[in-house]
């Protein structure tokens, strides 16, 4: 059955760059992949808010809601499989199970969406196919078992790499292991890439200062550095990009906006390299650009924190579980900020790139206005073009696949789940200019 399978897969003359995207989400992979040339067949989720937004970014393609373990959902996911170019996914795994009892990532059950990623690579066998996930299968121990499972018995040639998106034009640290095969009889072995190398050679430095501590942005004194430096300060530069570079034209947005569009007439014009790129093709108008309230302790404890700083900058009288008298949250009774509240009070540097966003609206607040940003600043950080509109499935309730939180909610945790696009643009580059090697070898071994 296994072998038929690849027999018939391999036998389909593929000409097109196409490509079907597993555990899609919002669709990160995919808009980089359409960036980069390839035409999105299909995308697949369990989660119908993320597939909402999927069906109204990639009209051209199929959006499959539903468990990938399900028959008519697979069947519907090989359909589009079989015609594909590359296969791509960020399948969960919940499980590093190495080091802890030998058993296989992919024998445990808690990874069977892991499993069902590496079924439908069994199936189709497209010339190419790229699985991203969390480093932390790095630190557990897991790369070899996942390059030995991809490899399909040597039915592919895979390469693994960690890599930054800061280093490739997003505004954000973010790393991710990528997994990139290509079929054995293609010809061609999996590319390696190379960024900027910005996130080595630029680090952001707190220093004591006469009130409180300050932030700054410190270069290596080197001459590659030092040029890395001068490219991030340049706002006409669009390969290393700053958080200023990134979301600096959308500073006016009001707290507690409920006008979630509005013209571009009503912002700042658009001040760097990147935030054209961004515009471009949205439009008149922008979407996403509501900004939440909110509460009056976070506004003070905010004043008290300087551009790049966190809870570890507050005074002490800032540190008092409520300020202004009104109670809000859990009190845990000692009077003081617990240590849950820690991560959320961190403010982005202007001169650097964010950090690694999470799936809450409150985990990064502006640098220069004490608000928190609009789910569409969080897409300018994870280089989502303006274009890109978060939506949520209209049916209300608790429908199946749906997480809990609410619309605006689900809005802020589609954009951090996602691939940065610009990392995915990246990969895919490389791999259409690989496909394109080997069909052209093809050609000329039939000539």
């Amino acid at each position: 059955m296994k072998g038929n399978a690849r027999s018939t897969s391999k036998s389909t003359k593929v000409e097109a760059l196409t490509a079907v995207d597993l555990f899609c989400g919002a669709g990160g992979l995919s808009e980089g992949f359409r960036q980069a040339g390839f035409t999105i067949l299909a995308g697949s989720d369990y989660d119908p808010d993320a597939t909402a937004t999927y069906a109204a970014n990639f009209p051209e393609a199929r959006a499959i809601t539903g468990d990938i373990r399900s028959k008519p959902v697979k069947e519907q996911i090989l359909e589009f499989a079989r015609r594909a170019t590359v296969l791509m996914g960020g399948p969960p795994c919940q499980a590093f199970s190495q080091v802890r009892n030998h058993t296989r990532m992919i024998d445990d059950p808690r990874n069977a969406l892991y499993r069902e990623f590496v079924d439908v690579l069994t199936k189709t066998m497209p010339p190419a196919f790229l699985m991203e996930n969390v480093t932390g299968m790095d630190q557990m121990g897991a790369r070899e078992q996942i390059l030995s499972d991809l490899s399909l018995g040597g039915e592919y040639v895979v390469h693994a790499q960690v890599l930054d998106a800061a280093d490739f034009g997003v505004p954000q640290t973010r790393k991710r292991l990528l997994f990139i095969g290509t079929r054995s009889d293609t010809g061609v072995a999996p590319p390696v890439l190379t960024g900027s190398d910005a996130t080595q050679a630029i680090t952001l430095a707190r220093f004591k200062g006469a009130r409180r501590p300050r932030y700054q942005v410190v270069v290596q004194k080197h001459i590659r550095s030092l040029r890395t430096g001068e490219a991030l300060a340049d706002c006409e530069n669009a390969h290393i990009v700053s958080a200023a570079d990134a979301i600096a034209d959308l500073v006016n947005l009001s707290v507690g906006n409920r006008q979630d569009v509005m013209p571009y007439s009503d912002l700042s014009a658009p001040q760097s390299a990147y935030q054209r790129l961004m515009r471009k093709g949205a439009g008149p108008e922008v979407a996403n650009v509501q900004v939440p309230r909110l509460n009056p302790d976070t506004k003070l404890r905010l004043l008290g924190i300087p551009p790049g700083g966190n809870h570890r900058d507050l005074k002490e009288a800032l540190q008092e579980r409520y300020l202004t008298g009104q109670r809000w949250g859990q009190d845990n009774g000692t009077g003081k900020l617990s240590r849950k509240h820690f991560y959320a009070y961190r403010r982005l540097h202007p001169d650097i790139w964010a950090w690694t966003l999470n799936t809450k609206g409150d985990s990064v607040y502006h640098y220069s206005v004490p608000r928190a940003l609009s789910v569409r600043e969080f897409a300018r950080l994870q280089s989502f073009p303006d274009r890109f509109v978060f939506t949520t499935d209209p049916r209300s309730g608790m429908i199946k696949g749906r997480h809990e939180g609410g619309p605006a909610h689900s809005r802020y945790r589609q954009v951090g789940n996602a691939v940065p696009p610009l990392l995915a643009k990246a990969v895919a580059v490389e791999l259409a200019s690989l496909i394109g090697q080997a069909k052209n070898r093809r050609y000329a071994n039939a000539g």
